[in-house]
């Protein structure tokens, strides 16, 4: 029988990416193989219990949505993941699959949307990345990058142009323990960076809480 170990099932406004603003209901599965020196939800390390895939998905459809997350922790460290995007996809939802770009993105259909971080260098987890994930995407993906000050900045614009990256949707977040979202905004501005300024809009509502 099909299982994962999941953290947390829960119904919110997504906070992030192009889907930002809109109702979605998230799957946080149990797990991650990094330690970012930011991470806000490192409860997901090890709280959880098993659930079936079709348990998650009676679960999410009770939120009567039609977006789901699917995130951690990182998904992609336990082997059923894919198969749980899959019954998703089935049912006509429009999935996003949340990942910190260290695993292969190949092993999930190219009909989710994938989120890839590419960890920066001031995360302590930089040389995570694997670069043959950027072989892989399509134009439904998007990337993300978590900017802590101006040598992340400069190295993540750097990373965009040696990969030739421009025409993917690239969202840059600030870690907000280290600048703010205005001075984010001034550098994009200054250097007409080709990338999206991408605040957690959840955290900007309801403040560092779980389950939103």
């Amino acid at each position: 029988m099909n299982k994962l170990n999941v953290c947390e099932i829960f119904k919110s406004i997504q906070g992030e990416s192009t889907f930002s603003g809109s109702v979605c209901s998230f799957v946080r599965l149990t797990g991650c193989n990094l330690r970012c020196n930011y991470c806000d939800t490192t409860y997901a390390f090890t709280e959880g219990n098993e659930f079936t895939i079709e348990e998650i998905v009676q679960l999410v459809l009770k939120h009567k949505t039609r977006l789901v997350q699917i995130t951690g922790g990182e998904p992609l460290i336990q082997r059923n993941t894919p198969e749980l995007c899959k019954r998703f996809l089935e049912l006509g939802y429009t999935v996003l699959v949340e990942t910190n770009g260290s695993c292969d993105i190949g092993v999930i259909s190219s009909e989710c949307h994938r989120i890839v971080d590419v960890k920066c260098p001031d995360s302590g987890m930089g040389d995570s990345f694997l670069k043959s994930n950027l072989t892989m995407l399509s134009h439904k993906d998007e990337l993300k990058y978590v900017i802590s000050g101006k040598a992340d900045f400069d190295w993540a614009l750097k990373h965009i142009c040696e990969n030739k990256l421009q025409s993917y949707t690239i969202n840059f977040s600030p870690n907000m323990h280290c600048i703010s979202a205005q001075s984010l905004a001034d550098w994009i501005l200054e250097y007409n960076a080709p990338v999206r300024l991408n605040v957690q809009l959840h955290k900007l509502i309801w403040g560092e809480r779980r389950g939103v």
